[in-house]
């Protein structure tokens, strides 16, 4: 198969690790999507590599960033692209005209402000050129569905980047659910730092908020293992709090802690119902020792779930972080092999990125459809419906102080 042209939309902490002029100084210091692609070069399943921001006065930064930090930690790892827009520009919609220097069958990753997602999609889209969105897919389930409409018209592949299904104890217990019985009660709880506020403080409660950002990852989690025993959302309500992040400068309209109430029924048995609760914040401590808590707990009716993915037992004491640290080399891991070369092809984060380049050049090459990945349970489109509609429905349900109903019926949905 003939490798994927892939252009990276967005040049922040997710892309490159480069923020407010230097390495991030969170977990992704030398990013994710651009290691990863990097890397799937070398490997020849990528070609050809373009990256777009709306400010290209940054690219000279970000490329000393990449080669400081990448090609020369990883065997001269090549870290080379084209950029849009010219290193002395500032346009906004520079991503249409990198879009239009791609040819249908060549992708696009979508990993900027989630107000965006949606233009920047269907644009593709409606070029022929497969897509990966960040989580969450879109705000709105009405763009949701439109993408979908797009997508399947034009037969290009759609994934949402929800990495957490690839960690290994997920996806067990995945598996493991569809042993346990009727579905009862989940629930989630991720988190990440204040400092984090830091570096969303442009969008936080303007154009985005945290239960988005990351009540995502165990609202799909929850789903995907539920809809496999037939269960699907009815009805959301949500609850905020708030205080913390205001007193931080950020806008006034800005949430610490989301939870959604969320209530499940079986389609071909509406007696059986379970709770789903989903809390979500970006105000915890700075010095948690973990960048980012993140369990949950299953019941069905045979048993239960466990799983805290926080510290994963693996400690690291050092002077210079002033405490105990729990690192997360599960999800990226940055330790270079014995020749030097990056060796993280096994993090869920990375499988992730490769789960996506393979459908998209098994679709190019005439091997698969993207019905065929639909039926493959990966985190397309059509099978993310779910996630977005109870993500809406939460935002609703909080602004306008009542519960939102889901309705779903042969294959129409709505918020009501």
């Amino acid at each position: 198969m003939q490798p994927l042209n892939v252009l990276m939309v967005g040049t922040g902490e997710y892309t490159t690790g480069f923020v407010g002029g230097g390495a991030s100084g969170s977990d992704k210091k030398v990013g994710v999507v651009g290691l990863t692609l990097f890397d799937l070069r070398r490997r020849g399943k990528v070609g050809k590599l373009g990256m777009v921001g709306v400010n290209g006065t940054k690219f000279p930064a970000i490329r000393e960033h990449l080669h400081k930090n990448i090609t020369l930690a990883y065997n001269k790892l090549d870290t080379s692209f084209e950029s849009f827009p010219a290193d002395d520009a500032k346009d906004p919609e520079s991503y249409k005209t990198a879009i239009d220097a791609l040819s249908p069958g060549d992708a696009i990753t979508i990993f900027t402000p989630d107000t965006t997602h949606y233009p920047i999609a269907l644009y593709a889209i409606e070029r022929g050129v497969h897509v990966m969105i960040t989580k969450p897919a879109v705000k709105l389930l009405e763009h949701h569905l439109a993408l979908l409409e797009a997508a399947e018209k034009r037969g290009v592949y759609v994934y949402i980047e929800h990495h957490k299904r690839y960690d290994p104890a997920y996806w067990d217990a995945k598996a493991r659910a569809k042993t346990l019985g009727d579905f009862n009660y989940y629930y989630s709880y991720m988190s990440q730092p204040k400092s984090q506020l830091e570096t969303f403080k442009a969008w936080a409660g303007v154009d985005s908020d945290i239960s988005y950002y990351l009540n995502s990852h165990h609202v799909d989690i929850c789903d995907s293992m539920v809809s496999q025993l037939g269960y699907v959302p009815v009805k959301v309500s949500g609850s905020a709090s708030k205080g913390v992040a205001t007193s931080l400068g950020c806008d006034e309209a800005t949430e610490d802690t989301i939870s959604l109430l969320v209530h499940w029924e079986k389609k071909d048995d509406p007696s059986k119902q379970a709770t789903g609760v989903y809390t979500a914040s970006w105000t915890a401590p700075q010095r948690a020792g973990v960048h980012s808590n993140q369990y949950f707990h299953y019941l069905a009716r045979d048993g239960e779930i466990n799983i805290n993915q926080a510290k994963r037992g693996y400690e690291v004491a050092e002077d210079a972080a002033g405490q105990l640290m729990w690192y997360n080399p599960f999800y990226m891991r940055y330790a270079p092999d014995e020749d030097g070369n990056f060796n993280g092809q096994s993090g869920y984060g990375y499988v992730s990125f490769e789960k996506f380049v393979d459908g998209c050049r098994g679709v190019n090459a005439g091997e698969l459809k993207p019905a065929d990945l639909d039926a493959k349970g990966l985190p397309t489109l059509r099978n993310t419906i779910a996630t977005t509609a109870i993500l809406h429905a939460g935002r609703m349900s909080i602004d306008e102080s009542r519960e939102i109903r889901i309705e779903s019926k042969d294959g129409v949905w709505k918020l009501v």
